[in-house]
């Protein structure tokens, strides 16, 4: 018997943990259930063609709303090399209307419903030696024998604690995000969440999560990013896991967290500015700062609040924050959009997403959709269309809005010139704004741009705006060009430095004597053509010559830029 546990991750760097706690959980049959993971963005022959040389009896797939479609193609061809092999669902995106998801898709001949761990236990044990009954296994909605489909209702929550853990193997996950568990749940009530549902927050034991991190710790992984809904719901529990992982501090892995920010007290904040730079991340939902719509969505939070402890935190300089708005809740205008953006900018968080209302089975938003005028896709991720209060076009605004936000803005690669352009604009929502319409005139959308290629977008839209400003948009041009990487090739409207080879050359020998300004081992044994190819002398012109040195061996952690040196004289 063999039972096949299929992931179809959005991208090679992520990984399910959903379906590793699932093997996991039925370690006692692990012999017979094979994991595999694959991608959306693999061809679906290709999958197939594994599937098939696995030799699967049955086969279970993870859903989630950003891979259904393709798993439904993908198990419709299935069935046709595999007619006789029971195809199993799990996953939020068809937990909340499995009779429904079964009756347009044939393909399958069951769901498991909510967390699956026990379920998929005991549908192991059904298949292996029919120890259980498909009728006596709760969790599970499935088509019996006559075509009927019997529902038999949802499990009741099971302890965290006694999920083992995914991870003894890190094989698997060389080059991979890790994602972790600590709860599961959230108390809170955002009606466009499916967390919401879940208002009982469950903990994993503290001692074995502080294990479980160790663990990780001690591998050095890159990354661990937390999957708990809001990680800093528990104050003793937040404050003892950040002093864990700050007093285990490896130098190298970090940590991702999803926070209410407004729940952080003064002892966790300082916790936080003690931590080595780049060690922790902390993402926050805004989603709006509008009060009636915050009312409409549940949310009673005090932006005023938001604000005091983002910039607490701030000047720590030290944690990366990612800070997030959604278009199309109720009420939510483009007036009050622009708004909520100008504010949440106003913050200069290291990240600023802004995504878009999303439907989802079962939560709030989709039973009360049309009462609120939501018109959403019908085909997955359900996204907005319009509102009462949103058009399809202001939609589609905010969406080129968001791309030039995402290219620019959380790149960090055009920090100083997009600072600088904020001063043509009136607020912040304007700058990007025009950018998207800038965009949309020159017929650059569609089109793949490679990095210099944004950069001369970028500098024709600041000279389209401002002329008389040339040189001060040049010069943030460059050192925004610089700060991430020695380029290759060299901007038309860079300074020829052709003549200064000599002078420039001269300063490296001097600096692998002396080592004035590229300090450390690494540089210490370097001589002045290794030190010229690993770092850049630009040449920087405002009243006065300046010259400014690029070192890419030291970065901030935060943004990636190189440590940037002003040099008196070459």
């Amino acid at each position: 018997m063999k039972i096949l546990l299929a992931a179809c991750n959005a991208k090679y760097i992520h990984s399910n943990l959903a379906v590793f706690n699932l093997k996991a959980y039925a370690k006692e049959y692990d012999s017979q259930v094979v994991l595999r993971e694959y991608t959306i963005n693999q061809l679906k022959d290709d999958i197939l063609k594994d599937i098939y040389r696995c030799h699967p009896d049955v086969v279970c797939v993870s859903c989630y709303i950003w891979n259904i479609t393709f798993v439904r193609e993908l198990m419709q061809d299935l069935r046709k090399i595999l007619p006789d092999v029971p195809f199993w669902a799990g996953g939020p995106e068809v937990s909340y209307d499995a009779e429904t998801f079964l009756g347009k898709n044939p393909a399958f001949n069951g769901v498991m419903v909510g967390e699956g761990e026990e379920t998929f236990l005991e549908l192991v044990k059904h298949y292996v030696n029919g120890s259980v009954t498909l009728e006596e296994t709760r969790g599970l909605v499935y088509r019996k024998a006559d075509g009927a489909l019997q529902n038999n209702g949802w499990r009741q929550l099971m302890d965290l604690s006694k999920v083992p853990f995914a991870y003894e193997n890190l094989e698997n996950f060389e080059n991979r995000i890790i994602y972790y568990e600590s709860s599961r749940g959230c108390p809170f009530s955002c009606s466009y969440c499916l967390s919401s549902i879940d208002k009982r927050v469950r903990f994993r034991s503290l001692p074995l999560v502080k294990k479980e991190l160790a663990f990780f710790l001690e591998q050095k992984v890159p990354q661990v990013k937390f999957v708990d809904r809001t990680f800093n719901v528990n104050h003793a529990r937040t404050k003892e896991l950040l002093r864990f992982i700050k007093e285990n501090d490896n130098g190298i892995t970090n940590f991702h967290f999803e926070i209410s920010a407004d729940l952080l007290d003064d002892e966790e904040i300082g916790l936080l500015n003690s931590l080595r730079p780049g060690l922790v991340q902390l993402e926050i939902g805004v989603q709006s700062t509008d009060g009636q719509v915050l009312t409409a969505i549940h949310r009673a939070v005090d932006f005023d609040v938001i604000v005091d402890k983002v910039r607490r935190i701030q000047k720590g300089r030290n944690v990366h924050q990612h800070l997030d708005l959604i278009a199309g809740l109720p009420y939510g205008t483009l007036k009050e959009f622009r708004s909520s953006f100008n504010d949440v900018y106003s913050l200069r968080p290291q990240q600023f997403q802004l995504g878009f209302l999303k439907v989802l089975k079962g939560s709030e938003m989709g039973r009360r959709a049309e009462e609120f005028g939501v018109v959403r896709t019908d085909r997955p991720p359900y996204e907005v269309l319009s509102t009462d209060w949103l058009s399809y076009g202001e939609v589609l605004k905010i969406k080129g809005i968001e791309e030039m936000v995402e290219v620019y803005y959380n790149s960090w690669q055009f920090a100083r010139t997009v600072e600088l352009l904020t001063e043509e604009f009136e607020d912040y929502f304007g700058l990007y704004e025009a950018l998207a319409d800038f965009y949309e005139e020159q017929g650059y959308n569609g089109r793949s741009h490679s990095r210099m290629e944004r950069f001369l977008i970028l500098r024709e839209f600041a000279l389209s705006l401002n002329p008389t400003r040339q040189a001060a948009f040049d010069q943030a041009l460059l050192m925004d060009l610089y700060a991430r990487e020695k380029s290759k090739s060299r901007p038309a409207f860079a300074p020829d430095l052709s003549g200064r080879k000599n002078e420039i050359y001269e300063f490296y020998k001097k600096e692998a004597g002396e080592h004035q300004y590229l300090t450390g081992d690494t540089y210490e044994a370097m001589n002045a053509r290794q030190l010229l190819n690993q770092t850049h002398l630009e040449i920087l012109s405002w009243e006065t010559e300046k010259w400014y040195l690029f070192d890419y061996q030291k970065r901030d952690p935060l943004t990636g830029d190189a440590r940037i040196v002003q040099i008196q004289n070459i």
